[in-house]
């Protein structure tokens, strides 16, 4: 009697201790269900505006952490067409991301153009000889991004054409993988002059805007966003999509230099 006392008391507590194993693996799977790594490819241009938005953003939804991966939008735009596990787009130019659209890879309901930008000449801090773009026929060395895979880049090539300067200086023209490495290269003088966003001329102190260049220069400088179809986080994708669209939000956007688009 006293050994089968025994050996069902065994039993018993081999079940208490298997029930909360059980119950231990469920609550660290749901607690991993519950924590989200969102995945944003995103113009260079966006970096310091998107880094400052993602801390907001995580200490309003603790469960999302946000990861970006920032480069030329074409560069961007050519990995997810390619398969690259990504969530949503944010492109500095209407036609790579209208080809993701294009391809079923970004739902169109699912994508809006949410801010705009400013293309200008930066010079080093202490440059006194360029003050417009016509200035740019006397220096030897000029940085823009480039042209197939860097949205600045292909404004930069047109604004030149336009002003009747490409075929003076494109000999003289350093290409850069994107805008912050043409600011680089203005920073560190390897170049004379680079042409960039506004936005990467007011976060160094390095650098200067010596002119501005004109709308009908170059085509509308517009940034859309929009969630990636096979996205594995579509309702935090989504959410994160809509957060973007908010006034608070967009107000952000203009203080790093950005512009609602109307």
């Amino acid at each position: 009697m006293k050994k089968s006392y025994t050996i069902l008391l065994l039993i018993c507590l081999f079940a208490t201790l298997l029930s909360a194993c059980s119950k231990n693996e469920s609550s660290e799977s749901a607690k991993k269900e519950s924590n989200v790594e969102l995945t944003i490819s995103a113009a260079a241009s966006l970096q310091d505006v998107l880094n400052k938005i993602a801390t907001q953003y995580e200490k309003e939804n603790p469960n999302v952490s946000i990861t970006y991966n920032f480069g030329g939008s074409g560069a961007l735009q050519q990995q997810i067409s390619n398969g690259a596990p990504v969530d949503l787009f944010f492109s500095a130019a209407e036609d790579k991301f209208d080809q993701l659209v294009e391809k079923g890879l970004i739902e169109k309901k699912l994508g809006t153009d949410l801010v705009g930008n400013e293309l200008v000449l930066v010079v080093g801090k202490d440059s006194q000889n360029i003050k417009r773009f016509e200035d740019l026929i006397k220096v030897k060395k000029i940085a823009v991004g480039t042209p197939e895979t860097v949205p600045a880049g292909q404004y930069a090539t047109e604004t030149l054409e336009n002003l009747d300067l490409l075929k003076e200086v494109e000999q003289r023209i350093v290409y850069a993988k994107d805008v912050r490495q043409v600011l680089t290269y203005v920073e560190t003088g390897n170049v004379d002059a680079g042409i960039v966003y506004k936005t990467d001329a007011m976060i160094s102190s390095k650098v200067k805007v010596a002119a501005v260049a004109r709308e009908d220069t170059h085509s509308p400088i517009i940034y859309p966003v929009g969630v990636i179809k096979e996205t594995s986080h579509r309702k935090e994708a989504e959410q994160f999509y809509k957060y973007l669209q908010k006034e608070e939000t967009l107000n952000t956007f203009e203080k790093f230099g950005f512009k609602k688009v109307e």
